[in-house]
């Protein structure tokens, strides 16, 4: 029987953290004075490690079948890792707690989706109804935090990230192990994997996407408070992207159905590049910034939802944990981490506006990519393997 409740509990609270963590550290980060390129460094490391430690976590489970175990320990390590934040103010002091922080938080998301889609078997397309759960946990954080900060001072986010940290660590613990896929399934190479155009082209425009969204990351609450709103705007903002997200998931088995994986991705990417600059430029509209935030649902949730999917279906049986540690490692890792540092560095010198502009030519150029690398002629095969 499928372990709903467990893996959506999970889910829960490890978004729970991402919406405690995302928003609101780089606005601690900024109260204690460092720079906009300090900041993005610091948060950087999020995305350095993602290209570290999944892969060799991933390895580590495909070898020697111990995923939950690391799964357990890297949520309680991650909570320790933490702990440094409460001791240093200073640069060098926090980016080593950040680095093992991220090190070891970063491994088990990977492996949580391999061991997710293990449960799921012949029915991929309910994982959307399990994930929805990690939308309404960031948007519950999202929106308590924000709001719980307009009246205690900003160091205060690192208490509530913290307990969320200790929920990650009971949830893993409740975690039940997946059968393993028959053998006939196991055949495939990495290297065969690799070699097929369409996984090179999905790969590749992810690692875009990723790259498109950098400065939302880093710089979005920072962005909307020098321009005079509220934290709990903030929040608000934060929570209208995942609601929309959450729409997005529920109805994904539907849109699997009714379209290709090609064209929901190319859509999702199409959207990327109107909502950036929407961000960049109407920054003094709550109009604008709604809309551009209700995209999301486009550029992170069906674009999300299709991209894990295809990578499960193209990285069979042992290949599961490392697929998943690859696309997290290439999209959310080195894509990532490249838009936080060169929205770091062109934050002071070119401005917001034009920083948003590029995560628009950061979506634009992964959309030229996935449209010329994965043909249309890849469809119908694409389509009976996820369906």
């Amino acid at each position: 029987m499928l372990p709903y409740w467990r893996l959506s509990a999970y889910y829960f609270s490890y978004f729970a953290f991402v919406g405690a963590f995302s928003p609101y550290f780089t606005l601690y980060l900024h109260s204690i004075a460092l720079s906009a390129a300090d900041i993005a460094i610091l948060m950087s490391l999020m995305q350095v490690m993602r290209v570290i430690a999944p892969n060799m976590w991933g390895w580590l489970a495909e070898h020697f079948g111990r995923r939950l175990v690391i799964i357990r320990l890297s949520a309680w390590a991650s909570l320790v890792g933490f702990g440094g934040f409460f001791f240093t103010t200073r640069f060098e002091g926090l980016f080593l707690a950040m680095a093992l922080m991220a090190f070891f938080w970063s491994a088990a998301l990977p492996l949580v989706e391999g061991l997710t889609f293990a449960h799921l078997g012949a029915h991929p397309g309910r994982y959307g109804s399990i994930r929805v759960w990690g939308s309404v946990g960031f948007i519950a954080a999202v929106l308590g935090v924000g709001y719980v900060l307009d009246f205690l001072p900003l160091d205060a986010v690192l208490w509530m990230t913290a307990v969320i940290l200790g929920a990650i660590a009971l949830c893993s613990a409740a975690l039940p192990e997946a059968e393993r896929p028959p053998a006939h399934r196991e055949s495939a190479s990495l290297r065969e994997t690799l070699r097929r155009p369409e996984v090179r082209a999905l790969l590749i425009a992810c690692f875009l996407m990723s790259a498109a969204h950098g400065a939302l990351y880093v710089f979005y609450s920072i962005f909307l408070v020098d321009h005079g709103y509220d934290k709990s705007v903030v929040g608000a903002m934060w929570s209208l992207g995942v609601i929309a997200e959450i729409v997005v998931f529920m109805f994904m088995p539907r849109l699997l159905r009714r379209h290709s994986m090609r064209a929901i991705l190319i859509f999702a990417f199409a959207c990327a590049v109107v909502r950036f600059a929407a961000i960049g430029w109407g920054v003094g509209s709550l109009v604008v910034l709604g809309f551009a935030q209700l995209l999301h649902g486009a550029t992170f949730g069906a674009y999300h939802a299709a991209a894990i999917a295809a990578v499960n279906q193209w990285f069979r049986g042992k290949l599961q944990s490392r697929g998943q540690a690859l696309y997290g490692s290439i999209s959310f890792g080195a894509g990532g981490m490249l838009g936080g540092l060169v929205s770091g560095f062109t934050w002071d010198s070119m401005g917001p506006a034009w920083t948003y502009t590029l995560g628009s030519l950061f979506a634009l150029a992964g959309l030229a990519w996935l449209v010329l690398g994965w043909r249309s002629d890849m469809e119908s095969m694409m389509e009976g393997e996820v369906r």
